[in-house]
């Protein structure tokens, strides 16, 4: 990720630019050109394509806090997805998803921590989004998404602990009663958020999904903030060459 101004966006309604990579739907695949440069500690070159194509697509947006100011809306919860990278050995095709959050306050101005996971489940897709925010209430959801994209609100699983991550961030996931989750693959390790791909077991059966965890009350410390500006590297000045 590189932190961009103004010229160095383009956007239409079939793509999003910024800088030398790109966003496009070409009417049934989002196709993401990515030419950039690697944070510390690994400094590389960052080049190649990955290519999603959702199974469904949805229309659910659900509201994170009650007056509707953050948002989760999962596009595609169910993909199939190809990545084809300029380096050896990081080419390969699975299971995908394509969501994002939107929001009109930062993160840290409302919650102090919350966990994420999607795991292939059923023929679909099932998300459980946990989270407390800072007036004390909390987020507990779970939803199915079916093969068609339909959506449905199931009863979540008990909460499970997971181990502490590197930076001994607190994790918790959900799992059948009396079934330990465990990480099978490290994403993203930071001071402040976790991402990694987690075996669990839902209503009796075993799946491998993406999970997150993320601190914001460590975010908000004025000592871990300046770290963003060293993996989160800031370039003026861009111009499009045509």
């Amino acid at each position: 990720m590189t932190d961009r101004g103004k010229s160095a966006l383009r956007q239409t309604r079939d793509s999003f630019t910024v800088g030398p990579s790109s966003l496009r739907w070409d009417g049934a695949r989002l196709i993401i050109d990515i030419d950039e440069i690697g944070a510390l500690p690994m400094v590389s070159r960052v080049r190649g394509q990955v290519t999603l194509t959702p199974r469904a697509m949805t229309g659910v947006e659900m509201p994170l806090t009650d007056d509707g100011a953050h948002v989760w809306r999962p596009f595609a919860p169910t993909c199939d997805i190809d990545v084809a990278l300029d380096a050896p050995g990081w080419q390969w095709a699975g299971h995908g998803y394509f969501d994002a959050n939107f929001g009109t306050r930062a993160l840290e101005q409302d919650f102090s921590y919350w966990t994420w996971g999607r795991f292939p489940h059923r023929g679909g897709s099932t998300c459980f989004y946990d989270a407390v925010r800072l007036d004390g209430s909390e987020l507990a959801a779970g939803i199915h998404f079916d093969a068609d994209g339909a959506a449905r609100v199931t009863a979540p699983p008990p909460k499970a602990p997971l181990p502490r991550s590197l930076w001994a961030l607190r994790r918790e996931t959900r799992a059948d009663p009396g079934h330990r989750p465990s990480q099978v693959r490290p994403m993203l390790d930071a001071p402040f958020y976790n991402r990694a791909a987690v075996r669990t077991r839902i209503d009796g059966e075993e799946c491998t999904g993406v999970h997150e965890a993320l601190d914001l009350t460590r975010f908000r410390s004025p000592l871990l903030k300046p770290m963003l500006a060293v993996r989160v590297p800031r370039r003026r000045g861009w111009t499009f060459r045509d």
